[in-house]
């Protein structure tokens, strides 16, 4: 069992849904990401996604792509990344997730680039560009390590579920709509009975991501049945207009007002 399957089987017992949140590492500094880590943990977080830039990130809307280019322009570095992870958990065991793209690993090497962010204490890996055709050395190295977290979306057929699921540990993770993080179309009731299809495919959680930015998104995706709800540009937008000497306090507030939603109460 990893630190993730231990928390999904922690908040399955309390029949509560997971809240997983994302942050870009390194915008607009080291010392702000870890702020903000801080006010995810004080706030109930259940997962955190650390992003790592990447120069071409495909799958993330404006904000995640400006925190990206932001990062990278202050120097973002995988050493600095690594460095970051091991002092956040120093403090905390709550399961972390990488998510960045495939170049990234594979510039290293698989093997060794898993194994060192292991060791910092990564817990998972979310790769969007990484389709499940291609990957199988990526799952050869992160086997026994750690969780390889893919992707699905609404319009993703039942044996593709099945064959995505397959290859993924921790938790399936459905695409809520057509385009980039930070979209904001509305809740689509296409989402919701996907949310429905893909738990009929896999025993594993399903999380629900892209486009979640209010309590209310969160408590929809709850009484449709999500396993886990994943915010990201909505945590983006808070850092980029706080002081950093806020960011924190701030970060905590938004965080209890999702988490809240995800409680057994919110479902019926």
């Amino acid at each position: 069992m990893s630190r993730i399957s231990d928390k999904f089987v922690e908040l399955g017992k309390k029949r509560q849904s997971a809240l997983v949140a994302y942050v870009m590492a390194g915008f607009p500094s080291d010392k702000a990401t870890r702020a903000a880590v801080s006010g995810l943990i004080r706030g109930g977080a259940d997962i955190i996604e650390l992003g790592f830039p990447f120069s071409d990130p495909l799958a993330d809307g404006p904000v995640i792509q400006n925190a990206s280019n932001i990062a990278l322009q202050k120097g973002a570095s995988i050493e600095r990344f690594f460095e970051m992870v091991r002092k956040i958990r120093k403090n905390t065991d709550i399961p972390l997730v990488l998510m960045t793209y495939s170049n990234i690993l594979y510039h290293m090497g698989y093997l060794e680039f898993i194994s060192k962010a292991v060791d910092a204490g990564i817990d998972g890996f979310i790769l969007p560009d990484m389709p499940v055709e291609e990957a199988a050395e990526y799952k050869r190295a992160a086997r026994g390590k750690a969780e390889t977290i893919f992707l699905t979306s609404p319009n993703t057929s039942k044996a593709r579920i099945k064959d995505i699921a397959g290859a993924s540990g921790g938790f399936l993770y459905l695409v809520a709509v057509y385009g980039t993080t930070g979209t904001t179309t509305g809740i689509k009731e296409y989402t919701i009975q996907a949310i429905k299809d893909a738990k009929k495919q896999t025993r594993l959680p399903v999380g629900v991501g892209f486009g979640v930015s209010t309590p209310a998104d969160v408590r929809r995706y709850v009484r449709a049945g999500a396993d886990a709800v994943i915010v990201g540009s909505a945590f983006m937008r808070i850092i980029e207009k706080t002081p950093h000497e806020s960011i924190e306090s701030h970060i905590a507030s938004f965080t209890k007002s999702l988490k809240k939603e995800t409680l057994p109460d919110r479902r019926r």
